[in-house]
């Protein structure tokens, strides 16, 4: 869909990107990106994940579009567009908040409570180079009224595993909300999260985009799920966290 000019890719890229499919379609492509990979932009110089959609151009010269972001350091599911119409009914569809988004975190405490709604207004503010979120009034000038619900699915001494489903899409908004609540993610020094669980070194920041429900151009909604990376699974292992979310389907085995 694209018709930027090409990335220059190589055959290990493209072997990468194309192993991270797992779904696809005459409309739509979904991948399960890996943590330390930028979306889009960044000033890291490398290709992004949006270069390396290049590996699916057609003929034409046509190439899919993400039509949503996540950040660096997260892992998990991630739509993007295979054609003009699909790219404009998804992004209509994020207007008006049909996409439902389940993320999986770390957190070094159980939320008190287990479950609840955050609904904190949040503000962007520039500190040198730097993007950040911080919770503001919501008649602050430029402050973003954000949703966030939160579950708490696994718990032990040492830490706890939480679902998080946000209702908004500001940037940065599940990380500022936890720690609103005191409850940073475990490997987000940025807002204040731990950077060990159990005694074990966080490589990254703990957020996974596990589930993604979407309305199909075709009609209907569609579900997609990208199980925890090892380095997540591992971590929580650590922590004696147990849960269904945290198995591998056979087949990835």
């Amino acid at each position: 869909m694209t018709d930027r000019t090409p990335a220059d890719l190589s055959s290990e890229e493209i072997a990468a990107v194309r192993s991270w499919v797992i779904h696809e379609d005459a409309h739509v492509l979904v991948l399960d990106k890996p943590a330390g990979l930028s979306s889009q932009g960044g000033r890291v110089r490398a290709h992004t994940l949006d270069d390396l959609l290049w590996a699916f151009a057609r003929s034409n010269g046509k190439r899919p579009d993400l039509v949503h972001r996540l950040d660096r350091d997260t892992s998990g599911v991630i739509l993007a567009a295979k054609t003009r119409p699909a790219a404009g009914f998804l992004g209509k569809a994020i207007q008006a908040r049909r996409l439902k988004k389940t993320y999986l975190a770390l957190v070094a405490a159980a939320p008190d409570p287990a479950q609840g709604r955050i609904d904190t207004p949040l503000l962007r503010v520039e500190i040198g180079r730097e993007s950040h979120m911080r919770v503001a009034d919501a008649a602050a000038a430029g402050a973003q009224a954000s949703e966030t619900l939160y579950r708490t699915l696994a718990g032990s001494q040492e830490g706890a595993l939480v679902e998080l489903n946000p209702l908004t899409g500001r940037m940065h908004q599940l990380r500022v909300h936890m720690a609103s609540i005191g409850r940073a993610l475990v490997g987000d020094p940025r807002y204040g999260g731990a950077l060990t669980l159990a005694g074990s070194p966080a490589p990254r920041l703990m957020l996974h985009a596990w589930k993604l429900t979407f309305p199909h151009p075709e009609g209907g909604d569609r579900t997609v799920e990208a199980p925890p990376p090892d380095d997540f699974r591992r971590l929580a292992q650590a922590a004696g966290l147990t849960h269904a979310s945290l198995s591998r389907p056979e087949r990835d085995r």
